[in-house]
């Protein structure tokens, strides 16, 4: 399967990523396995943040910020999710990519 990762624009310094599920409460409480991949090139992609578990919680607006030890120059980010506790599937509505 073929992945598309957000284009920013140009490397930019990238220290974290908020990533979000529908507020919906009929979005059950939920854990994804997941890493955050980072490329300048969209072709070579090395890892920014390793495989964890992340707690999605409708109670608590249903996203996950994920952070890095240091800002990675990067053009494209790129969302790998290996587990979920609430659906036979990843699942992700929203990404928002910051600089700070």
């Amino acid at each position: 399967m073929r992945q598309s990762a957000p284009d920013l624009g140009s490397a930019l310094p990238v220290r974290r990523v908020v990533l979000s599920l529908p507020p919906n409460p009929a979005w059950a409480n939920r854990s994804q396995t997941l890493s955050v991949l980072g490329s300048t090139n969209a072709t070579s992609f090395t890892t920014l943040s390793a495989p964890a578990s992340h707690v999605f919680d409708p109670s608590s607006g249903n996203t996950v910020t994920v952070t890095f030890a240091s800002a990675a120059s990067v053009r494209y980010v790129r969302v790998q999710i290996t587990g979920n506790t609430g659906w036979p599937a990843g699942q992700l509505s929203g990404l928002s990519v910051y600089a700070d």
